[in-house]
């Protein structure tokens, strides 16, 4: 397993560790997961993502390059602005979801950790076709923190001369933090105020960054904050976790993120079978649910029925520490997607009701 910059520090912080995208990462620490989640919904925790992937795309090919792979139109990124996107699969299953950064002489993918290689053959497959364009794989090289929470811009101005309070959502800045040329920027994974911290260096200037940060952290309560944690945080907001709630057999209209499908582009690798999907209407969608009943915490995988009859499964379920209660998504046929739809978790042997909401949770 590869490790980050960052392991010798969750090992003192007590973390369990785990296997996740090729790492050894921190699932939880001693507090344990409750406790990090309200950390994160009351005050300010890090979390170590330096699993996920960041490519460099330079020439001036590179927007080419970009809205032909991705969904979204890049062309409406100035320099300082983030992007959420997506990329598809000839027949309209998803690659990966990503974030695209306007770097001003470049752009930067941000792609998930576990999807890196997959996603890097992707970009270079197609790049091939489009003239003066270079990616690179900068993964290795960079070191990201996520400082999530209500307090975060109060902790992350100390250590930086950037003006934050400019930095609209989607939106970053480059400047020094903690004495480390960094990328700052406000998108989050949390539903939180937050920032993502991106920068360079060998493990004993990543553990100098820590340490600053702590320091200044002390007064705000700031914790580390594990991938247990993160995933609860993330599914209170509704937010898809790529190979849960998107793959490869998942189009972007029936995940619910035509909202970023920006078929006005022009052609795209699938726009095509997403712009049939669109017009002829899916026939399965994404759904939030709360469950009825408190004897059952929804899983992935567990089939969602209505009068004995399957019409999907869930993607991902677990508690909400803000609902107390079950919560989760899954895809069902679109006649039961309508928020207030009763429906039914399957497990056990026996059936769990439940109830279509919308999404956020929070």
């Amino acid at each position: 397993m590869n490790t980050t910059a960052f392991n010798a520090l969750h090992r003192a912080a007590g973390a369990k560790m785990v296997s996740f995208a090729g790492f050894e990462m921190p699932i939880q620490y001693p507090g344990g997961i409750l406790h990090e989640h309200n950390v994160v919904r009351n005050g300010v925790g890090v979390f170590d993502v330096s699993h996920m992937g960041e490519f460099e795309i330079r020439g001036s090919g590179a927007l080419a390059l970009i809205q032909r792979i991705t969904i979204n139109d890049a062309s409406k990124l100035v320099p300082g602005k983030a992007q959420y996107s997506a990329m598809c699969y000839e027949h309209g299953g998803i690659v990966d979801d990503l974030l695209v950064y306007n770097r001003g002489d470049h752009y930067m993918l941000v792609v998930n950790g576990a999807c890196k290689d997959k996603d890097l053959a992707w970009v270079l497959k197609h790049a091939e076709s489009v003239e003066d364009v270079t990616v690179t794989d900068v993964s290795d090289l960079v070191h990201l923190l996520a400082i999530q929470g209500p307090k975060s811009l109060d902790l992350v101005q100390r250590l930086t001369d950037a003006p934050l309070q400019d930095v609209a959502y989607y939106s970053f800045v480059d400047g020094m933090f903690a004495n480390q040329p960094a990328i700052i920027s406000r998108t989050g994974y949390t539903g939180e105020l937050g920032f993502e911290v991106y920068f360079r260096g060998d493990v004993a200037t990543a553990e100098a960054v820590v340490a600053r940060l702590f320091e200044q952290g002390q007064e705000f309560g700031l914790e580390w904050i594990g991938l247990a944690a993160r995933d609860t945080l993330r599914l209170e907001k509704g937010y898809c976790l790529y190979g849960n709630d998107i793959d490869d057999t998942t189009n972007p209209i029936e995940a619910g993120l035509g909202w970023i499908t920006k078929l006005a582009k022009g052609n795209f690798i699938a726009s095509d079978v997403i712009s049939a999907v669109k017009e002829q209407g899916p026939t399965r969608k994404l759904v939030g649910f709360v469950m009825k009943s408190e004897k059952l915490i929804p899983r992935a995988g567990y089939a969602i029925v209505v009068d004995g009859q399957t019409i999907g499964k869930v993607t991902s379920g677990n508690t909400s520490p803000g609902l107390g209660t079950g919560i989760g998504m899954g895809y069902v046929s679109v006649e039961f997607a309508q928020p207030g739809s009763a429906i039914e978790i399957a497990a056990r042997g026996t059936t769990f009701p439940a109830e279509v909401v919308k999404v956020p949770f929070l």
